[in-house]
C-alpha cells in the first residue's frame, strides 16, 4: 500500500510521533492507522494513550445539579463567536434545565418538550434559534443523573468547553457532601479519567497495555524473567492514571480520589460512595473539516 503525506500527519497529529517515525510505522503496518499507533506505543514514541480525541466542534456544555438531580448538555454551533452570544448561552442553560426537570433518555423525547418560557417546543424553539442567530446547531447529547439518595453536582470549565456532574450516595445531608462533589467534579474536568475505578477498564483494554508494556521492556533488554513483575508495577500506575478512584486528587496529590471521599465519611460518621460521573467535553470525537489553504489559493489563482 502507498504511504501519502496525508496519513504520516494525520498518525503524527494522533500520536505526536516525528515524520520518519510515522512514515515507518504505517510502513510497517501496512497503512493500518490503528495498528500503526500501536507500533510507535510499543516503541516508546507515541504518547497517544494519555490523549483524548482533538476538539473541533464549536458551542457549549452546559450543567447544572439541584439536591439529587443533575443534568448536561452540549449543544453544537458552527462557529465558536455564536459560543459568545448571550442567547445562545440562554437558550443551552435553558435546555440543561428542561433535561434537569424532565426524566429525559434521549434527544428525540427532549425536543418533544415544552421550551421554558415559550409556547414552542425544544425542537421549534432550536428552529427559532438557528433562524434568529443565523448558524446551524445541533443538540448533540444530553445526561441526566439522580442520585436518590445523596447529591449530585456539577461543574463548568472555561466557559462551557467542558461540563461534569458527580454523583455521590450517602444519607449525610451535611453540606461538606457537596463541597467534595464539586471539588471532585472539578478534578474530573482537569484529569479526565476514562473510568470510574479498574474494575470498569474492559479486559480487552488491559490485555492491550499490558502486551505493550511487555514488548516495551522487553526492546529495552530488560529479563524475560522479571518482565512480569515490571507489568505489574506499570499496570497498576496505569489503573491510577485512567481511573477517577485511583486517580491523585488535583487539589490534594498526595491522596487518590477514594481515600478523599472515605476521609469524609468517617469524619461525618457515615457512608459515602462515589457512584458515577459524566464528563463532556466540547467537540470530542467530532471531526472538523480542515481547509487546505495553499490549495484554495492555487485554486483562486486559476
Amino acid at each position: 500500500m502507498s504511504i501519502t503525506a496525508a496519513m504520516v500527519s494525520e498518525l503524527r497529529k494522533k500520536t505526536g510521533a516525528g515524520m520518519m517515525d510515522c512514515k515507518k510505522a504505517l510502513t510497517e503496518t501496512a497503512g493500518n492507522m490503528g495498528e500503526a499507533v500501536d507500533f510507535l506505543r510499543k516503541k516508546g514514541l507515541s504518547a497517544a494513550a494519555k490523549k483524548s480525541g482533538r476538539v473541533a466542534a464549536e458551542g457549549m456544555v452546559a450543567a447544572g445539579s439541584e439536591g439529587s438531580v443533575g443534568a448536561l448538555v452540549e449543544v453544537n454551533a458552527e462557529t465558536d463567536f455564536v459560543a459568545k452570544n448571550d442567547a445562545f448561552q440562554g437558550f443551552v442553560a435553558g435546555i440543561q434545565t428542561v433535561v434537569r426537570e424532565n426524566e429525559v433518555v434521549d434527544i428525540e423525547a427532549l425536543k418533544a418538550l415544552p421550551y421554558p418560557g415559550t409556547d414552542r417546543s425544544v425542537a421549534e424553539e432550536l428552529t427559532h434559534q438557528i433562524a434568529t442567530i443565523g448558524e446551524n446547531m445541533n443538540i448533540r447529547r444530553l445526561a441526566r443523573v439522580d442520585a436518590g439518595q445523596g447529591v449530585v453536582t456539577s461543574y463548568v470549565h472555561g466557559g462551557g468547553k467542558i461540563g461534569v456532574l458527580v454523583e455521590l450516595q450517602t444519607a449525610s445531608t451535611d453540606a461538606k457532601v457537596a463541597e467534595l462533589g464539586r471539588q471532585i467534579a472539578m478534578h474530573v474536568a482537569a484529569a479526565a479519567p476514562q473510568y470510574l475505578q479498574r474494575d470498569d477498564v474492559p479486559s480487552a483494554v488491559v490485555d492491550k497495555e499490558k502486551e505493550i508494556m511487555r514488548v516495551k521492556a522487553l526492546d529495552s533488554g530488560k529479563p524475560e524473567n522479571i518482565v512480569e513483575k515490571i507489568i505489574i508495577g506499570q499496570i497498576n500506575k496505569y489503573f491510577g492514571e485512567v481511573c477517577l478512584l485511583e486517580q491523585a486528587f488535583v487539589i490534594d496529590p498526595d491522596q487518590k480520589v477514594g481515600k478523599i471521599v472515605d476521609a469524609l465519611g468517617k469524619e461525618l460518621d457515615t457512608e459515602i460512595k462515589l457512584n458515577s460521573y459524566v464528563r463532556f467535553q466540547l467537540g470530542e470525537g467530532i471531526e472538523k473539516k480542515e481547509d487546505d489553504f495553499a490549495a484554495e489559493v492555487a485554486a483562486l489563482s486559476k
